[in-house]
């Protein structure tokens, strides 16, 4: 039986990805715009797990939460009003095998945003991501790397394929393939971090709403780096990450963009920044070097600075 398409409220456009790259701070940023509505779980992942409830198997996999059915999914959006652009930020989409398939099936009018991140950079963040969630026990990033076959061969989920996810022509492609260009903007998360304002602007103007809002952009979402003091990652854990009666009390009593902001500065108080060790920045920089040069020419993007540490 050919399946049947209802009418239902859908999204007008979608941050694809790639996780690392920016994704939850462009999400805040467009979530504060009065003609914009996004939805209100950040990553429901559902055309990437559409029908097939994900079991991931790495610690902690959040991936797990997934929305898989077209109903709960469309209920997302059912308090949209007058919003003129309607979206959600799922950055599985960019690589998931499924997500673009369904995506097309689904929404062919979409419009579509990526946010690129250097690989060997962006595999690293995603490092330092479970290593401040103390999901990660691997000794060293080094040592990640050398488990992430094996791990993903047990059905680890994303956040563990540090360099798979890396590989953004091989992805993007199919994207290019199955929507007209003009429906796809990528950005690179150099500029979102440098130049944010002006990067919004265009995002603003390619949504179809006012380009001259200024959203507040003091609070960093999603910061990576290794907890500082155990004591204090304890009562974080304890007090913002695990039910109880203060935040049970918090969510009747304060508005939810108003505890975002005060758990985001308290955690990342509490973080020290590392950098990737050069090296193994060099060593992974040079394995996604083919697939650099052919994405540069598919986005029409020079990304030679992303080669730089392979030519010193």
């Amino acid at each position: 039986m050919k399946e049947q398409k209802n009418i239902r409220q859908m999204p007008n456009f979608l941050i694809i990805g790639a996780a690392k790259s920016g994704t939850s701070a462009l999400y805040r940023y467009l979530r504060q715009h009065p003609e914009i509505y996004m939805s209100p779980i950040k990553e429901p992942h559902f055309f990437g797990y559409e029908g097939t409830p994900p079991h991931a198997q790495g610690p902690g996999d959040f991936v797990n939460t997934a929305i898989t059915e077209i109903e709960t999914y469309s209920n997302l959006f059912n308090k949209v009003t007058t919003e003129k652009a309607v979206g959600e930020a799922s950055p599985t989409y960019i690589h998931l095998p499924k997500a673009v398939d369904r995506i097309h099936y689904h929404i062919p009018d979409v419009k579509l945003i990526a946010i690129l991140r250097q690989p060997a950079d962006r595999a690293f963040s995603a490092y330092m991501h479970v290593v401040r969630d103390q999901r990660e026990t691997a000794v060293d990033f080094a040592h990640a790397l050398k488990l992430e076959k094996e791990r993903i061969s047990k059905g680890w989920g994303p956040i563990w394929h540090y360099t798979k996810i890396g590989y953004y022509y091989a992805y993007l492609k199919r994207y290019y393939e199955q929507f007209e260009a003009d429906s796809i903007r990528v950005y690179l998360y150099d500029d979102f971090h440098t130049e944010p304002n002006k990067i919004l602007k265009d995002i603003f103007g390619f949504l179809g709403v006012d380009k001259e809002f200024k959203p507040d952009m003091r609070y960093k979402a999603n910061v990576s780096g290794v907890q500082k003091h155990k004591i204090f990652t304890f009562l974080i854990n304890t007090f913002f990450n695990k039910p109880n009666l203060v935040r049970f009390v918090a969510r009747h009593l304060f508005p939810e963009e108003m505890r975002w902001r005060f758990t985001t500065q308290v955690r990342n108080r509490n973080l020290k920044q590392q950098i990737i060790p050069p090296h193994l920045r060099r060593e992974l920089t040079a394995m996604f070097y083919e697939d650099i040069l052919q994405l540069q020419e598919l986005i029409d993007r020079d990304l030679s600075h992303w080669l730089v540490t392979i030519k010193e």
